[in-house]
């Protein structure tokens, strides 16, 4: 029996595969697909968002009929509310066929848990400031309490 398939061609040196057309040829490429599709969406929406609300939020999902954003405080979000509906009328103008926008707080971003870089070193204490502390705390020690006439003394 002939066999009709024909055999691989070897890869040659000068065609490598790059790290993307790996990631995309694999079986768990559908992740890696559907973050381009959204970063290909959000290039099309963020143009037609105003300039100022654009800094604050980025496209985070479309499903069948919603547009989900992502903002970074109650205020954005709140703005994002407000000029839905045009929202709405631009992803449709693109092709898209929904019909509301949410809008989600973002977490905060935590602070690096690495180490903490040292600070400037200390310089030490010169004889001259010990001596003038200890003089200072003395007259403390030795000086009573000032008390208002309507106050007993604590004993």
């Amino acid at each position: 029996m002939s066999d009709s398939k024909s055999p691989p061609k070897p890869r040659t040196a000068s065609s490598p595969v790059t790290a993307l057309d790996a990631a995309l040829s694999g079986s768990a490429a559908a992740p890696l697909r559907r973050a381009l599709q959204l970063d290909a969406l959000e290039q099309q929406l963020r143009p037609l968002l105003p300039p100022s609300l654009a800094a604050h939020c980025r496209l985070a999902n479309v499903t069948a009929d919603k547009l989900v954003f992502l903002v970074d405080s109650p205020v954005w979000k709140a703005k994002l509310r407000l000029i839905a509906p045009q929202l709405v009328e631009l992803a449709r103008s693109i092709g898209l066929s929904v019909t509301e926008v949410t809008a989600r707080m973002q977490l905060p971003v935590p602070a690096p848990t690495g180490p903490i870089a040292p600070g400037p070193a200390k310089r030490p204490v010169s004889a001259a400031a010990r001596e003038a502390l200890r003089t200072i705390l003395d007259t403390l020690e030795t000086t009573p309490p000032a008390t208002s006439p309507g106050r007993r003394r604590p004993r």
